[in-house]
């Protein structure tokens, strides 16, 4: 594997003002003593806390650093904003890890955020951001286990996504350095590289990582465990497709379960009812939609997409109460769909119609609005397809996006050569039936995307369901519902929102014996 040369651009807000390092490690360390011995501790706990007395030597110690005296110790959280920092850095990684010769390298984005962690031997989560731009951390319940277990979070925007791009353009030739192995391997490299920075910092070796990921993410999450457990102590995984696979009529059946026999019904009643309205006005049909020109598999496709990912990320009133009201009273069930799409799929949900056209997600351009999805129909056409495809019977999705529908749309975009390699992909991980250890699978009882995870327990992989109404994709990180996100996670609006907690209480149990964690919450 080719190495990487790095360079770290931007300081961390929180140091951007701060004396030399030697200057604050002499200091707290002539009074780390002073603190430990006069501090107020709960023996339940065992939480070390500064004596009253102290907090004039604290401030002293501070005026001399030129630094707040509270950001000694206390940690300063956002708890109400979607984002705990959006402040870029940047990390030079490595073009290609598996070339035999040097092939170059380009800048990868990645953040930090650092207030509740116990310098300097906390653990550090290495939260790892998707099939989409990342454009910061955001503030979901990785904060609150963060601030539970005393950790740092740093996250690393994958290759060919928001602003880390290793190529010029997004070609099939370019598009050989997007891979799932590519990118393991540029988190093996960050992660050694921001350990340095940690150990420059605070003069220890080595701290403990656990990676975190959501979707994708959370397979790559599990995956980066399984390759390099030398570099993480855990790994969670929410909603982790681990499973690679071809033909995935699971998705729909499961929409249908989650939507309910009265929605299921409304549903397949308003795809018929639309397509009989394409076969008489196509063209306003589809305009209507704004999906004009699309294919019938585009624009069906789509509407698959309006029904599923409300389903998916817990919003299966929103979808389901105006539809079976509709079709309870004999109403137009094409108007009806349409007016949803319009109303809460495309305005609320914030989703772009336009991305499901073949035509815009040709554009081979990194500038282009849909690059990010290109490069995720890339992944998807050459390692983990994904392919969802109208169940035989009792289809709520038209039967128009069937295998053929997608393996053409991979030949359209990347030429004959490209066909996803499902099989190699469970080869190399193991699909379900990973051999990592440390791994905590977490999934959404109502997520359609479950049947390519794990939700069976095994041998130091525990796993569990959410079990609730509206408990979807990623519910135990983001809250409900899940699009978006709730700040700090909040599951307040979940169904059940004790199903939620308790999973959650378990995660932490478990990462505090992976962790082994012993340090006080009181460590300068």
């Amino acid at each position: 594997m080719a190495a990487a040369q790095h360079y770290y651009t931007e300081p961390h807000p929180s140091r951007a003002s701060e004396p030399p390092l030697a200057m604050v490690l002499s200091v707290l360390k002539l009074t780390r003593i002073f603190l430990y011995c006069a501090s107020s501790c709960s023996a339940v706990r065992m939480v070390c806390r500064p004596a009253p007395a102290l907090l004039v030597l604290i401030s002293l110690v501070a005026l001399v650093l030129g630094v707040s005296s509270s950001s000694l110790f206390i940690p300063h959280a956002r708890v109400d904003t979607p984002f705990l920092t959006q402040a870029s850095h940047w990390f030079n990684q490595t073009r290609d890890h598996f070339s035999p010769i040097p092939v170059g390298t380009f800048t990868q984005r990645f953040y930090e955020f650092f207030d509740h962690f116990h310098a300097p031997n906390g653990p550090v989560f290495l939260l790892i951001c998707g099939e989409a731009p990342c454009g910061g951390i955001p503030n979901d319940y990785l904060r609150v286990l963060a601030e539970k277990l005393g950790a740092g979070i740093v996250a690393l925007e994958h290759r060919f996504y928001g602003e880390s791009f290793p190529a010029p353009d997004t070609s099939a030739a370019s598009l050989r350095l997007l891979s799932s192995k590519q990118a393991l391997a540029d988190l093996a490299a960050f992660r050694n590289f921001y350990q340095g920075v940690l150990s420059q910092k605070y003069g220890v070796s080595e701290n403990q990582w656990v990676s975190v990921g959501i979707s994708y993410a959370g397979a790559l999450s599990a995956w980066f465990r399984l390759k390099y457990p030398h570099l993480v102590t855990a790994a969670l995984s929410s909603s982790g497709v681990i499973q690679a696979i071809l033909e995935f009529p699971e998705f729909d059946e499961q929409i249908a379960t989650s939507a309910g026999p009265n929605c299921s019904a409304a549903l397949r009643a308003a795809t018929a009812a639309l397509e009989a309205a394409v076969v008489k006005n196509e063209a306003l049909v589809k305009a209507r939609f704004g999906a004009d020109g699309f294919s019938d598999g585009d624009f069906f496709y789509l509407v698959a997409d309006a029904a599923a990912l409300a389903i998916q990320y817990g919003h299966p009133d929103e979808l389901c109460d105006p539809l079976v009201a509709a079709y309870g009273a004999g109403s137009d069930m094409a108007e009806t769909f349409l007016s949803y799409t319009r109303s809460f799929f495309y305005k609320d949900m914030g989703n772009d119609p336009l991305s499901y056209g073949m035509q815009n997600v040709k554009d081979e351009s990194v500038h282009s609005r849909f690059a990010s999805d290109r490069c995720w129909w890339w992944q998807k056409c050459t390692e983990v397809a994904y392919f969802q495809v109208a169940p035989v019977n009792g289809s709520i999705r038209s039967q128009k996006v069937d295998l053929q529908y997608h393996l053409d749309r991979c030949k359209y975009f990347f030429g004959d050569a490209v066909f996803p390699q499902v099989d190699a992909t469970n080869v190399e991980y193991g699909g379900k039936a990973i051999r990592a250890k440390k791994v905590f699978f977490t999934n959404g009882s109502q997520d359609p995307w479950r049947h390519a995870s794990k939700d069976q327990p095994s041998e130091d992989l525990p796993a569990q369901v959410m079990q609730c109404h509206n408990c979807g994709h990623g519910t135990d990180f983001r809250g409900c519902p899940q699009s978006p996100s709730q700040p700090n996670g909040n599951s307040s609006k979940c169904e059940h929102p004790a199903a939620v907690d308790k999973v959650r209480a378990d995660v932490e149990a478990q990462l505090k014996g992976w962790l082994n964690v012993k340090y006080s919450e009181f460590v300068i």
